[in-house]
């Protein structure tokens, strides 16, 4: 059951990349979640490139967090994230979910990045 689960996900995945993609001015925000932890990160697709990357693995956030893969870790990863493109002077960003429903802790880290100013 659950390789039916990995492999819908990766058909998802696989359709959402042939329709978004990152740029310089715009790069893709992309996530990854695992049972223990939430990762982010900035992609320029044209140049292969992360710009910008943030997960609930990082040691101040570890510090604050009580767990590394709730709602409350999303939310703190999504700030983290927008704090630091903000200070490379990026606004703008195309959100990429993975393949994973836009739902729980996907929705609250886009809803956290959007509040500390990320626009997309």
């Amino acid at each position: 059951m659950a390789n039916d689960l990995t492999l819908r996900r990766e058909k998802t995945k696989k359709r959402i990349r042939g329709r978004i993609a990152g740029t310089p001015e715009r790069p893709r925000l992309t996530i990854y979640k695992s049972l223990n932890r939430i990762y982010v990160q900035a992609v320029d697709d044209t140049k292969g490139v992360t710009l910008a990357a943030a997960s609930s693995l990082e040691k101040d956030l570890r510090e604050k967090l009580k767990n590394g893969a709730n709602i409350e870790a999303a939310k703190a990863v999504g700030a983290s994230i927008a704090a630091r493109l903000k200070e490379k002077g990026i606004t703008a960003v195309v959100f990429d979910r993975n393949g994973y429903v836009y739902h729980g802790r996907v929705k609250a880290l886009a809803d956290s990045a959007r509040a500390a100013g990320l626009q997309f």
